[in-house]
């Protein structure tokens, strides 16, 4: 199989809060059905020990960021996304969960209005394979930023393929974003590392097709 590189974004943050807050509704079918096991995964590897601070970038509807409440009851919980739909769909889930130790606000990844050397854990699911890769650095500095000295980085992102019938995705893609919601298949790893992140973990997972990359990286 040819070799695959990453493609170029070709969603702007506009057209990403436009899709997303259309698709806020839907969006937890997709979720379970190809990002799930990808999700699950990423906070076994975060391990969160109750009372931790921990800050979940791009939650989305809530499907990790309730877990992580559930996880952490004693802890201070944050959560941030761009989409105002998105977002309502998260509240509902972590008002279900019954705890109130957490904050769930519109954010942007490349500015985290938060001080320097605040969280245990940063978690990230399904946002870089959104970003132009120019942008990748300003996103993990602002990850390294505000995280502790040895925090945890964990992140879910759609992978390259690495099985033949994984290349429907791209070819999705390149022939319409919108079938992949902008998604395309990005690799992470080169990026920590130049951020200052040392990757500990890194595992391919594939759910209906759908290929994933989890990473644990230590600060």
């Amino acid at each position: 199989m040819k070799h695959e590189v990453t493609l170029p974004a070709q969603y702007g943050k506009q057209d990403i809060v436009r899709h997303y807050n259309n698709m806020a509704a839907r969006y937890d079918i997709w979720g379970r059905l190809t990002e799930s096991k990808a999700r699950t995964r990423c906070l076994e590897l975060a391990a969160i020990r109750d009372g931790e601070a921990v800050l979940e970038v791009a939650v989305g509807t809530g499907l990790a960021f309730a877990e992580i409440l559930r996880r952490n009851p004693s802890g201070h919980n944050e959560g941030i996304d761009l989409t105002a739909n998105m977002l309502a769909q998260a509240r509902h889930k972590a008002v279900q969960v019954g705890h109130n130790n957490y904050t769930l606000r519109q954010g942007d990844a490349y500015a985290l209005d938060y001080p320097a050397d605040t969280f245990d854990v940063l978690v990230n699911n399904y946002m870089f394979d959104l970003l132009p890769t120019n942008d990748f650095p300003l996103a993990l500095a602002e990850f390294a930023r505000v995280l502790r000295p040895g925090g945890r980085l964990v992140m879910a992102n759609m992978a390259l393929s690495w099985r033949w019938y994984q290349r429907v995705w791209p070819w999705a893609y390149n022939h319409n974003p919108r079938w992949t919601g902008g998604c395309r298949g990005v690799s992470l790893a080169d990026p920590l590392a130049a951020a200052g992140f040392t990757v500990t973990h890194q595992e391919n997972i594939s759910q209906m097709t759908f290929p994933s990359q989890v990473l644990l990286a230590v600060k």
